[in-house]
């Protein structure tokens, strides 16, 4: 396991300044750091391939791969070799990312409500906001058991709940 800040802040560097958004914005604000740790936590992939394969949005490898390195680096995922295949690598969310699902949930939902975003790819982030911070804490109580304590991931779960409103939500566009 590697990535595991030990300080109780992010092992990242100083940024252009001590803002606190413009750190977070150095950090998260390329193209596709929040769109992974997005599929980690709200898609349920824990390996390269499903992040590949499955992302939306379809991100090439070589990117895929940097912006992994990048968020192990930053203290947000952290690596574990995969016991069952000497070659896979298993990503896990830290406690500082599980803590961005606030800020994921909030960022959904403004986004849902003023781009232009399809209604399946919506309905997560609006069940979360709506549930507000009660349905938001059972969600990374559950992220903590599967990625910092290495639980299955519970089959009748917050995440459970959301992979099915998107899946009929997706039903419903065909």
């Amino acid at each position: 396991m590697t990535g595991t800040p030990r300080t109780g802040r992010l092992p990242v560097p100083q940024g252009r300044s001590g803002c606190p958004i413009n750190l977070t914005v150095e950090l998260l604000g390329d193209r596709w750091s929040l769109v992974v740790l997005r599929d980690i936590m709200f898609g349920g992939h824990r390996r390269f391939r499903g992040l590949l394969t499955d992302s939306v949005e379809g991100i090439a490898s070589n990117i895929l791969a940097a912006r992994l390195a990048k968020l192990v680096d930053a203290g947000l995922l952290t690596r574990h070799d995969d016991p069952t295949h000497r070659q896979k690598i298993e990503y896990r969310l830290t406690e500082a990312a599980i803590q961005l699902v606030p800020v994921m949930t909030q960022l959904g939902a403004w986004g849902s409500r003023w781009l232009p975003a399809s209604r399946e790819l919506s309905v997560r982030a609006e069940l979360l906001a709506r549930g507000g911070p009660e349905l938001g804490e059972r969600f990374m109580d559950e992220l903590r058991a599967v990625h910092l304590e290495g639980r299955p991931q519970p089959s009748g779960g917050v995440l459970a709940e959301l992979t099915l409103a998107y899946e009929r939500a997706a039903a419903d566009e065909e």
